[in-house]
């Protein structure tokens, strides 16, 4: 019997009929049309997806040109690096519900650090890295150069030697960002471990506050990065969690239109995954129609939102646009016969 060529597409077509997982399937297939047709996808990412290892699927996805531009937090940036340096020293915790404050001392007694169910290694992450960047940032501050801060972690991870991989470096998506030269922002990248290292390094007189380009910066950036990246069918946005990963670049466009006072195209497609719920001006969990009064959607952008994990949820997309990428008749012709 000849195996499915896109096995998990046909299962998100053939189960995923109702609430969030009918959200999930109509936001799999706009995001698949959109790119089919031309378009491109700017993906935000908040959380700690990068400890919850998202790059399995995300570093191919950048690989195979579903990825255009990305928003990530310092944590995001910083953590990618971490599990391919230092995958072999995390330690999990499937029963962190359990824990006791004595139980999180212990932990921090380890020199870990953790993160839900997981935890970074404070001295084969942090410490191993910051013998490398913090050579960087001294070097740039003689040389009186400033660069934007995910820079200084494209050049760091490219310079890595192999031998040194813990993780797989297929499986990392800040080192197949850095390859492509995908565009980036890290808005707000302050608030990062390496953020604080380097603000203490700032204060020490060591380092030039100077040497790290701002989040304003990154805003005047975006401008030039959004005019590229929409032209044509438009560029889409795909956002996992809330806050500033999120709110940061999606204002690019409300920007352009009413600061710069410049003709824009609007976002041409959103989904966001996210557990954060409505109330008391949460933006997080903001719908999408509050957008449309900011004029960062319109009425007529497709518009998805799935109240869900994204360790479960994103992955799950991920994988089934992959798979529609490499079959692409087998795809459109199983979503077809499912949707019509």
């Amino acid at each position: 019997m000849t195996e499915p060529a896109t096995p998990i597409l046909d299962f998100v077509l053939t189960n995923y009929k109702n609430f969030n997982s009918r959200a999930t399937r109509d936001a799999l297939v706009a995001y698949w049309r959109h790119i089919e047709a031309g378009g491109r996808m700017f993906w935000a990412v908040a959380g700690a997806m990068s400890s919850a290892q998202l790059g399995i699927t995300l570093a191919p996805a950048i690989r195979a040109g579903l990825i255009h531009g990305l928003s990530v937090t310092g944590a995001n940036l910083e953590e990618s690096l971490f599990r391919l340096v230092a995958h072999h020293s995390y330690k999990d915790f499937p029963d962190y519900r359990y824990f006791t404050k004595q139980d999180d001392t212990r932990i921090l007694e380890q020199r870990m650090r953790r993160v839900t169910d997981t935890s970074i290694p404070e001295d084969e992450a942090f410490r191993v890295v910051e013998k490398t960047i913090v050579p960087m940032w001294r070097g740039a501050t003689e040389r009186g150069e400033r660069r934007f801060w995910h820079e200084y972690f494209y050049e760091l991870i490219q310079s890595i030697d192999p031998v040194l991989y813990e993780g797989n470096p297929e499986q990392c998506w800040l080192l197949a960002a850095a390859r492509a030269r995908l565009p980036i922002v890290v808005p707000g990248y302050e608030d990062s471990t390496f953020g604080n290292i380097f603000a203490s390094h700032v204060k020490l007189g060591e380092c030039g506050a100077q040497i790290a380009k701002s989040g304003i910066e990154y805003m005047a950036a975006l401008y030039d990065q959004y005019r590229e990246l929409s032209a044509g069918p438009g560029i889409g946005f795909f956002q996992i969690g809330g806050g500033i990963a999120g709110d940061f670049p999606i204002c690019v466009v409300p920007s352009i239109k009413y600061d710069l006072e410049e003709p824009v195209k609007p976002w041409a497609y959103f989904c966001q995954i996210s557990d954060s719920t409505t109330s008391y001006g949460s933006y997080s969990g903001a719908t999408p129609n509050e957008k449309i009064t900011w004029d960062k959607l319109t009425e007529d952008t497709p518009m998805f939102v799935i109240e869900s994990d994204a360790t479960i949820v994103a992955p799950l997309i991920l994988s089934a646009l992959l798979e529609c990428q490499q079959h692409p008749a087998a795809a459109n012709a199983r979503i077809s016969a499912a949707l019509g």
